[in-house]
C-alpha cells in the first residue's frame, strides 16, 4: 500500500536516494528542504523549513504524512569549529529531533523511522561484530548526541501510539560521496602512495541505493515497528582491498606501500592524527543479520557494483 512519506534533509546525500527510490516504488513524497533553491530533480511535494533548529514549525511538513523518515541532523565532521562541539550536536540532533517526534505524534502520523549511526555503538570492533544488542558506547560528541537522540524517541513513542523504527549504518558511500572517502579515491586517481598494504583490517559500509532500500523497507514493512537495525552492504573489506577496487572503478592502479600497521600508529600519534589513522588501519564490523531475519531484507547491489557506480561518478566529475 503506498503511503505519504516525509523525509527530512531530502536534498542531502541519502536524502535524494531516498526520495528517489520511494517514488520508484510509488510512494508520495514530501520532501523537507532547508531551502527550496536547492530542491532541484526531487520527486513530490517540496516543503521548505529552513535551517535546522529546536523550534522548527513542521506543521505544514506533515500535513497528511504517514511515516516520517529523519535524516536532517548535525553530522560529525573532522575539524571542529563550535567553542562546544556537544551543545551544538544536542541542540539539532537531540532537540530538534525531539521536537519533530512531538509534532509527528500530535499530527498523528504512524510512524517515525530515525537515521542514528553505528557510532552509538563506538569506533571500533575486535573478535565480535556490532550487533543492536550490544551496550551503547559512544566516543564522541556526534555519537553521543545520536544515543540521547534515539533515548528521547523511545519515551516519545511509549508515551503514545508513534512506532519507532532506529537505523544505525556505518559508513555510506556511493555517487556524490564527501569526506574522507572524496578524499580517499583523489589520492588514488593521483597515483599518491599510500602506506596501507600491510593493514589487515575489515570495514562495513553500505552503498548509498542499498541504505535507500533499507529505509524504504523500515518505514513500510509491518515488523520494524519497535526495532533498532544495523545495516550494511553484508561484505567487510580490508582498507587495501577497498583502495584496490577504487583504483580498478577508476582505471587505475593502487600505490600500496606496505608500511607495518605500529610504524603508522605511532606516526599518526606524534602527528596528532590518530583518530583518522584508526579510521584507515582499525575494523569496524556490523552483524546486519537483524533487518534481514525480522523484515526479510537484503542488499539490492553488491559491494562491487556499489563501489563501480561510485567510481563512475567520480571519473564523470573529472
Amino acid at each position: 500500500m503506498a503511503e505519504k512519506i516525509l523525509v527530512t534533509g531530502a536534498n542531502g546525500f541519502v536524502g535524494r536516494a531516498l526520495c528517489a527510490e520511494l517514488a520508484r516504488r510509488g510512494h508520495e513524497v514530501v520532501a523537507a528542504v532547508r531551502d527550496a533553491r536547492h530542491a532541484a530533480g526531487l520527486p513530490g511535494r517540496t516543503v521548505e523549513v529552513g535551517t535546522l533548529r529546536p523550534d522548527t514549525d513542521w506543521s505544514a511538513a506533515l500535513e497528511g504524512v504517514d511515516v516520517v523518515v529523519h535524516l536532517a541532523a548535525r553530522v560529525h565532521v573532522m575539524k571542529e569549529n563550535a567553542s562546544d562541539p556537544l551543545a551544538a550536536f544536542r541542540a539539532l540532533n537531540v532537540a530538534a529531533t525531539q521536537r519533530l517526534a512531538d509534532a509527528a505524534a500530535a499530527a498523528r502520523v504512524k510512524r517515525f523511522v530515525y537515521v542514528s549511526s553505528i557510532k552509538v555503538n563506538g569506533e571500533s570492533t575486535h573478535e565480535l561484530p556490532f550487533t543492536e544488542a550490544d551496550r551503547a558506547d559512544p566516543q564522541d560528541p556526534y555519537g553521543l548526541s545520536k544515543w540521547e537522540a534515539e533515548q528521547a524517541l523511545w519515551m516519545i513513542a511509549r508515551a503514545g501510539s508513534l512506532e519507532l523504527t532506529i537505523v544505525r549504518p556505518p559508513l555510506v558511500y556511493g555517487p556524490g560521496v564527501g569526506g574522507n572517502f572524496l578524499r580517499l579515491m583523489h589520492w588514488v586517481q593521483r597515483g599518491i602512495p599510500l602506506p596501507l598494504g600491510s593493514i589487515k583490517n575489515r570495514r562495513s559500509m553500505i552503498y548509498n541505493d542499498n541504505l535507500a532500500s533499507a529505509l524504504v523497507a523500515c518505514a513500510t514493512h509491518p515488523a520494524a515497528a519497535g526495532h533498532t537495525f544495523l545495516v550494511s552492504d553484508g561484505m567487510e573489506l580490508s582498507t587495501p582491498d577497498l583502495i584496490r577496487r577504487l583504483g580498478e572503478g577508476m582505471g587505475v592502479p593502487a600505490r600500496l606501500l606496505p608500511v607495518p600497521a605500529g610504524l603508522l600508529t605511532m606516526g599518526a600519534t606524534l602527528a596528532r592524527k590518530a583518530a583518522e589513522v584508526d579510521r584507515l588501519t582499525g575494523s569496524l564490523v556490523i552483524d546486519g543479520s537483524g533487518i534481514r531475519t525480522v523484515l526479510g531484507w537484503s542488499p539490492p547491489f553488491s559491494v562491487d557494483e556499489g563501489l563501480k557506480a561510485t567510481a563512475r561518478w567520480f571519473a564523470s566529475m573529472r
